[in-house]
Order: C-alpha cells, then sequence, then structure tokens
C-alpha cells in the first residue's frame, strides 16, 4: 500500500491538494482528454482541408505526443513532489520558465472554454427549426448558464470531480464504439443513402489519400493538434492521483491504442459511409454521418453527446486552470488569494477566477457570431500556446537528463529514445508552428500572439520577480 497515498487521503488538509483520483479516474480522464471538441466539432473542417489524409495526420500527432507523454511521465514519477508541470518547469528551468507555463497553460484553456461556448451554441442550433437561429443575447445567456454550471461543478469535491468526468469520458467512449459498430454495420450491409450515395471502405481512398495535395495535408495540422489538446492533463494532476507510481504509467501508455480507435478507426468508419467531400465543415461529422444516413433518431442522440462532450471538455479546463493557478500562487507567481483552498481542499478562488475570464467569451458571441470563426481563432491562438507548452515539456527532459542521471538511472518508467527523440519531438513542434503561418485565419492569430509574450514579460519583471526575490531573502533570515 503506498503509504503517502494513504496519509493524504486519510489527513485532509485545507492547505494541500488532496489525493482523491482513484485509477478508474485517472484512466477514463485519460481518455476524455484525448477525446474532445478537436475531435467531435474540429475533425469537420479537417476533413475538408485534408481529405481522407486526416488519418496519417492523427497517426503522426499521436505518435508525437507518445513520447511527449512518456517524458512527461519519466519526470512527474521521478519527483512526487511535483505537483504539476509548474512545479517541474520551475526546478529544472528556472523561475521564468515556470511563470510562462502556468499562465500560458491557464490562457490556452481560457481560449478553449471560449471555443467550447461557440461550438455548444453550434450543436443547441440543431434543435431550432431550419432557418433559424439564436439571437446574441440567447448565445451569451446559454454562454454563461453553461459556465455557471461547470463552476458549480467544480466548487464541490475533486473526487466529485473526477466523478463527473470519468462518466463523460464513459459517454464518449460507448458512442464512438457504437458509432464505429454502425458504421461498419452500414458498409458490410452496403446501406445505400437517401442521395444514392452507397456506403463503402473504398469511399477512402477511391479519390486518392491526399486529393488536396501537400497544401491540404499541411493545412489539416492546425485543427488536428487542437483535437490533442487536453492530453497533457495527467500533469496537472500529479498531486490529487492514488498510488501514482502505478497509475500515471498505466494511462500514459494507453494513449497510443486510444488514438487508434477512437481519431483513426473512427474517422475512417465516418468517411466510409458519408463520402468525405459530403461532410459539412461547420458540423461534427459524427451528427452529419447520421443525418446523411437518414438515421434522424440516432442523428439526435450523437447530438447530445458530442454536447456532454464539449461540457466535459470545458469541465476539465476549469479544472486544470485552477490548479495550475494554485501552483502559480504557491510559486508567489499569482496573487496569494489563489493559493487559498476551501474546507473541500478545492481552489475555489482560482476557479472562479477562470470562470470569470471564460464568462467573458460570452461577449465574443457579439463580436463574431458566426460560430465557425470564433471557433478557429479561439483554436488557433489556443495551439500557439500549447505548442510553446509542450515544447517547454520536452526543454523540461532535457533539462531533467542532464541535472539529475541519477533519477533516470533509477526509473522504472524510462522514455523511450531519451535524448535524441526529445529532439525529434522538438523539431516537430517548431514545424507545426510554422504550418500556422500557411492559412491566413491561423496567420493572424500567429500575429498577434507575440503580444501574450510582452504581458507576460513586463508582468513578470515588474509585479512578480521583485516578490520572488523578497520571499526568498525572507527564507534566507529566517535560516
Amino acid at each position: 500500500m503506498n503509504t503517502t497515498s494513504a496519509k493524504d487521503d486519510a489527513a485532509p488538509s485545507q492547505h494541500e491538494l488532496q489525493r482523491k483520483l482513484s485509477n478508474r479516474h485517472l484512466q477514463l480522464i485519460a481518455i476524455g482528454g484525448a477525446i474532445g471538441t478537436g475531435l467531435f466539432m474540429g475533425s469537420g473542417k479537417t476533413i475538408s482541408l485534408a481529405g481522407p489524409s486526416i488519418l496519417f495526420i492523427y497517426m503522426i500527432i499521436g505518435f508525437m505526443f507518445f513520447f511527449l507523454m512518456r517524458a512527461l511521465g519519466e519526470i512527474l514519477l521521478a519527483n512526487l513532489h511535483y505537483k504539476s508541470f509548474i512545479d517541474m518547469a520551475r526546478d529544472l528551468i528556472g523561475p521564468g520558465a515556470a511563470y510562462y507555463i502556468g499562465w500560458s497553460y491557464w490562457l490556452g484553456w481560457v481560449l478553449v472554454g471560449i471555443a467550447d461556448l461557440a461550438v455548444i451554441i453550434n450543436y443547441l442550433s440543431f434543435w431550432l427549426p431550419e432557418g433559424v437561429a439564436f439571437t446574441p443575447i440567447g448565445q451569451a445567456l446559454i454562454s454563461v448558464g453553461c459556465v455557471l454550471l461547470v463552476l458549480g461543478l467544480n466548487l464541490l469535491t475533486v473526487k466529485l470531480f473526477g466523478e463527473i468526468e470519468f462518466w463523460f469520458a464513459l459517454i464518449k467512449i460507448l458512442a464512438i464504439l457504437g458509432l464505429i459498430f454502425i458504421g461498419g454495420f452500414m458498409v458490410l450491409n452496403q446501406f445505400q443513402a437517401p442521395d444514392g450515395s452507397t456506403a463503402s471502405f473504398s469511399h477512402v481512398w477511391s479519390g486518392g489519400m491526399f486529393p488536396k495535395g501537400a497544401d491540404g495535408f499541411l493545412a489539416g495540422f492546425q485543427i488536428a493538434l487542437f483535437a490533442f489538446v487536453g492530453v497533457e492533463l495527467l500533469g496537472t494532476m500529479a498531486a490529487e492521483t492514488k498510488d501514482p507510481e502505478k497509475n500515471l504509467p498505466k494511462a500514459v501508455n494507453a494513449i497510443p491504442t486510444r488514438i487508434i480507435l477512437f481519431y483513426v478507426l473512427s474517422l475512417f468508419v465516418v468517411m466510409s459511409v458519408t463520402p468525405w467531400a459530403k461532410i459539412p465543415a461547420d458540423q461534427s461529422p459524427f451528427v452529419s454521418l447520421f443525418m446523411h444516413a437518414g438515421i434522424g433518431a440516432a442523428a439526435i442522440i450523437m447530438n447530445l453527446v458530442v454536447l456532454s462532450s464539449v461540457m466535459s471538455s470545458m469541465n476539465s479546463g476549469v479544472f486544470s486552470t485552477s490548479r495550475m493557478l494554485f501552483g502559480l500562487a504557491r510559486g508567489q507567481q499569482a496573487p496569494a488569494a489563489l493559493a487559498h483552498l476551501s474546507k473541500r481542499s478545492v481552489p475555489a478562488k482560482g476557479l472562479m477566477f477562470s470562470c470569470a475570464f471564460i464568462m467573458a467569451g460570452a461577449a465574443l458571441q457579439y463580436f463574431v457570431p458566426n460560430t465557425l470563426e470564433a471557433f478557429t481563432l479561439a483554436t488557433s491562438l489556443c495551439v500557439i500556446l500549447f505548442i510553446s507548452i509542450w515544447s517547454l515539456i520536452m526543454v523540461c527532459y532535457l533539462r531533467y537528463r542532464k541535472l539529475r542521471p541519477e533519477q533516470h538511472a533509477n526509473s522504472t518508467f524510462k522514455m523511450p529514445g531519451g535524448v535524441w527523440m526529445s529532439y525529434i519531438v522538438l523539431t516537430f513542434l517548431a514545424f507545426a508552428l510554422v504550418i500556422l503561418s500557411l492559412e491566413p485565419d491561423t496567420f493572424n492569430a500567429l500575429k498577434i500572439s507575440p503580444l501574450w509574450l510582452i504581458i507576460l514579460a513586463v508582468t513578470y519583471y515588474v509585479l512578480y520577480r521583485p516578490r520572488v526575490a523578497a520571499a526568498r531573502k525572507a527564507a534566507l533570515e529566517t535560516q
């Protein structure tokens, strides 16, 4: 029995996060982190850009992310005092890196929340009569209601969060497995859709795997990368996971299988039933499959599933941002109030702070009423931030290998490929950043992203670097 975990569970404290997430919570949250808005909603646009080559895109990204997660897992297990990758970055690179990775991760998930609000509006429009749309005020009220619901759920206990995410993830898994089974059945029985097309596996390759050429293949990476935002969630849950030595490796090692099953196989079936050119870019291909096949009841059920998936994504985002703020505040790099925990050992003030900014996303509905435009803008900025965060995780691994060779030697969960594979992953992430300059909408996000660097540099050197220096001086004087 893990004595540390048992102690943490037995003696709850209002000053420390509690290890309340069990193995089943962690496993399902890991799956939920890999199955979110980017797959259910974003894959429609990715298919329109890349065609069937989307399957290769997801396999390439999934391959790279497996090694990224192995690197993160090795570091977290080498030092169980790390609460999240903020502590990891602070120790291995420095306080500036911790400040950047913490606040950028926070902003990234706020942008995910804003993108989720846009998608929720899109999904709810499914229930409106054809040609009717929500008013800007209606969109804003729906957004506010969703944020308040997620805030209420997160203010309770981390165990309840784990339980909710467990069921959200289970719904997503069962829905995708159901889609694969039903879609496969339709193909094997040569189902004929109302428009005259017949379900067939040959739809995937009949027009070539790269019908949009190299440009389309490269353009598909932006939205596809957004689909993987959340895979690193395990790194924010290290302080709240029971028996991490046993449970974290299980969750990380299952990532390749999940990607092949839930991304590649599901989209292969979708494009077999519905020819890829007929899949709308602004709709979930999972819903449009059943609509195209004329199965209205199944489309309604799938729409409810993808709606619950978006709420799950926002729920996870609010959870992770509050833990980032907690870590930053404990390191004197955020307002001290954000380091306070409620009686339920939940960073309540951090939750409310994050939700206030996500709530501002409701205002976006007034200025960008086109939900696909809002989704693309938010996801583009989000992907840029996460590319930098994923890169810093790999830099942390390289620093860990240099500074802690004895920990690596004793590790029971070594990253395959080690240092040379880290450089390959970093090269891929740099390549992904270059790809963002190829499309006008993502290039616009790339152009304004340096503003965030300026904001962080100014606030760090003016507000928080003096606080960190003062805290160190006080600690030395008390010794």
